[in-house]
């Protein structure tokens, strides 16, 4: 089996945000990565402390969101480079991974 190195990235954001669908835009239309994946929290807090969740009896529209992607290293440094502005600090994480072809 082959193995092809990659490059993982998660972008962490809240609803209340509005930047999910311009990104998905970008990452799909733009960027063509080769794989996203966007999950909706159910509970979370980052630097600010505070916490974004929701409970049966109210719905928040301001839940956490993660967008993951992967593609190969230098595609993902060019689009991170890209992006870094429509980004807010310290909410991109990416770390070296494999996927088998």
């Amino acid at each position: 089996m082959k193995h092809s190195d990659i490059t993982m990235v998660r972008i962490y954001l809240t609803e209340s945000e509005k930047r999910l669908k311009a990104l998905l835009g970008k990452l799909h239309d733009e960027e063509k990565v080769r794989g996203v994946t966007v999950f909706r929290g159910t509970s979370g807090f980052g630097r600010s402390g505070v916490v974004h969740s929701s409970t049966l009896l109210d719905l928040s529209l301001d839940l956490p969101v993660v967008i993951e992607f992967f593609d190969t290293p230098e595609k993902v440094r060019r689009i991170l480079s890209r992006l870094k502005n429509d980004l807010p600090a310290g909410h991109v994480v990416s770390w070296t991974a494999q996927v088998n072809e």
